[in-house]
């Protein structure tokens, strides 16, 4: 099994600890120096970067949040001028969005870091990539694309949507690895049949599945249905995107970049560390991102720590699947949307916060968003001219404020069904549909 970066991915513990010591030192350094949030942080507390000599005194320091993300918007949280800002991502906050820079160093390590998670995956110089993911502001497309190219292999930036075009090129281009979300793999698999391909006669070889939260049993079929092995691969825009960590072909767990990330998981409630294997809250520190460093960033995301040697070689801990999300955030076609964000944009229409409920599932394996939104009686039986435009307004401006395009239904005062909410706000019934 190949390694991309044999000596940093097989690097003992020891040496490893070491390195991460360093690095997080001159993070804490830069962003002391050049952050005024960290600055103010830090000083609160009584901690000067000196006071950090072994990396356990990391549990001193305070947690960043995604809400101190959105209200460092644009650039409050870089640590360089702008000039030597080379590239500008953004992702969907809780009011506005997360906006996250890199320099050139940054842009060269995280085409190297996709190198290692592709790699990993199986990919090779010989292979043909699809990229089935957004290309724009989101960080997934890009990211990927790079990472594939360092490795030289062929990549082909389909981006998203238009299924039976994509399916067409990867048969006629030979496509031999796709990168994808897991529920748009099965909508392929589906349009495959419709137009009677039989995925034998491909030349796929590798899906490498990223963006939204799936299962074991997607991946058994997504395997079977294509005739692929499927790696799971975990990324967030806050941190730098893809490559933060992926499988190898043991499907063992996400092999976790430790010479760039420092990882803690942590009780959600308590912030306190969780022993090895124990399910909480991961924390990310970030050890070599010039830009936009972040200390002990709360993801949101539950999972537990292997660090246990792979079968592979690779000494890198490893992290679970995506148990859950600590908070209210659910994730719609990749995109991570906050169930109050919908409400600022409901009232901001109506003047006042109507009830209202999120209800997402899935039709032929794609996320579907439905917003539930309370009216008047009389609007909802007497004034259709209105309801259609209230519609109109809403779908507009949610899926402006979110990025995904949601149905909206008016639904009679009082309507609405709090029993089976799975979270408050929330009806997901995703699970039951996959």
């Amino acid at each position: 099994m190949d390694i991309w970066d044999q000596e940093y991915e097989c690097m003992s513990r020891d040496e490893l600890a070491q390195l991460q010591l360093e690095r997080l030192q001159a993070t804490l350094n830069r962003v002391y120096r050049n952050v005024s949030f960290y600055r103010k942080k830090f000083d609160g507390i009584g901690f000067e970067p000196e006071n950090l000599v072994e990396l356990d005194d990391l549990e001193k320091l305070p947690f960043t949040c995604s809400m101190d993300l959105s209200d460092a918007y644009p650039y409050d949280l870089f640590a360089v001028p702008l000039r030597e800002v080379v590239r500008v991502h953004s992702s969907s906050g809780t009011t506005k969005p997360v906006v996250v820079g890199y320099t050139r160093q940054d842009l060269k390590y995280w085409s190297q870091l996709v190198a290692r998670i592709l790699t990993a995956g199986g990919v090779t110089a010989d292979d043909v990539v699809q990229v089935t993911l957004n290309y724009g502001l989101l960080t997934g497309g890009l990211g990927l694309h790079y990472g594939a190219e360092l490795i030289g292999a062929s990549v082909l930036p389909t981006s998203v949507g238009r299924t039976e075009r994509q399916v067409t090129i990867m048969h006629d281009y030979r496509t031999s690895a796709l990168v994808a979300t897991p529920s748009y793999a099965l909508v392929i698999a589906d349009r495959m049949e419709k137009m009677g391909i039989d995925a034998k006669m491909l030349t796929l070889r590798f899906a490498m599945l990223a963006g939204e939260p799936w299962t074991e049993e997607m991946r058994q079929e997504i395997e079977d249905r294509l005739y692929v092995k499927a790696t799971d691969n975990y990324g967030l825009s806050e941190i730098m995107g893809p490559g933060v960590a992926g499988e190898c072909l043991y499907q063992a767990g996400m092999h976790l970049n430790e010479d760039h990330f420092i990882v803690e998981v942590v009780d959600p409630s308590t912030g306190k560390r969780l022993e090895h294997g124990e399910v909480g809250e991961l924390i990310i520190s970030t050890i070599t991102k010039e830009a936009f460093p972040l200390i002990r960033f709360r993801t949101g995301d539950l999972c537990s720590l292997e660090f246990e040697l792979c079968q592979c070689g690779r000494t890198l801990a490893r992290m679970s699947r995506v148990l859950g999300r600590t908070d209210q955030v659910i994730i719609v076609k990749g995109i991570n949307i906050i169930p109050s964000r919908i409400g600022d944009i409901l009232e901001e229409i109506q003047g006042a916060r109507p009830p209202y409920q999120l209800v997402v599932d899935r039709d032929n394996h794609l996320d579907r968003l439905t917003v539930l939104v309370e009216v008047s009686e009389d609007l909802f039986f007497d004034k259709m001219r209105e309801q259609r435009s209230l519609v109109d307004s809403m779908r507009e401006k949610v899926a402006g404020g979110t990025g995904v395009t949601p149905k909206i239904q008016l639904v009679e005062h009082g309507s609405i069904v709090r029993e089976e909410e799975t979270a408050p706000g929330v009806v997901d019934r995703r699970k039951l549909s996959s």
